[in-house]
């Protein structure tokens, strides 16, 4: 009797384990998810550490860092885009660590989101490699932010940009051309997006050194919070 009890028993303990074990896996695999605590209300997104994880653990670390607290959108454009997380509300740029490297195709090589209505990306000067704190969230669909997959081969036998074909292209001028880069997203608003179309609205013109986009009544992120 005792060897069928402690069968049984070896048997519950096992099956609870493998439960367990399920569990913490799908507990892992939960996206983050930061609140941003706007004068104009909150903004929930969830991102995406499996897709873009230098990118992803680059703007944890900004909201771990509080970098984003009192920051402005400072670029508000309807039917495109909303940018923040770069300047106070006295258009003072904050200071910010060595840029991310860019992961947009590799995000979308694995499934990731492109610029779509609501997805959260980095934004960047023209060198693709220079994304640091400041991001972007689509307003609309802007494909033609997207990274180019580039085919394989080298050199690459055709390959379509721009309307236009081209053939037997070496590799290496594909993958460094900075246009074909696109912009790298790595999340999406899960909550607020009547916050983000109420942003997307509001007035704009010129404000500190911006000729124009600026909000005329300032959109402050009161506070960027890490919920899990």
């Amino acid at each position: 009797m005792k060897a069928s009890i402690t069968a049984v028993s070896r048997r519950t303990a096992a099956t609870l384990l493998a439960c367990g074990l399920i569990a913490g896996q799908a507990w892992a695999q939960d996206p983050p998810r930061v609140k941003f605590a706007t004068s104009a209300g909150d903004i929930v997104v969830e991102v995406y550490p499996d897709k873009a994880p230098k990118t992803v653990e680059n703007f944890l670390q900004y909201v771990k860092d509080k970098h984003y607290d009192g920051t402005i959108f400072h670029r508000v454009i309807d039917n495109f885009m909303i940018q923040g997380g770069g300047f106070d509300a006295k258009y003072v740029q904050k200071p910010t660590r060595p840029p991310v490297a860019h992961e947009g195709r590799e995000a979308l090589a694995k499934g990731g989101p492109r610029n779509v209505v609501g997805t959260l990306a980095m934004a960047r000067t023209n060198d693709p490699n220079s994304a640091s704190a400041q991001f972007f969230i689509n307003v609309k669909d802007n494909a033609f932010l997207d990274p180019t997959i580039i085919p394989p081969g080298d050199p690459v036998p055709k390959f379509e940009y721009g309307g236009r074909t081209y053939e037997n292209v070496p590799r290496a001028n594909l993958m460094n051309s900075p246009q074909l880069y696109g912009y790298t997203v790595f999340g999406k608003v899960v909550s607020g997006m009547d916050v983000v179309n109420k942003i997307k609205a509001v007035p704009t013109g010129p404000g500190g050194p911006f000729g124009s986009d600026v909000p005329k009544t300032p959109i402050i992120i009161n506070s960027a919070t890490l919920l899990k």
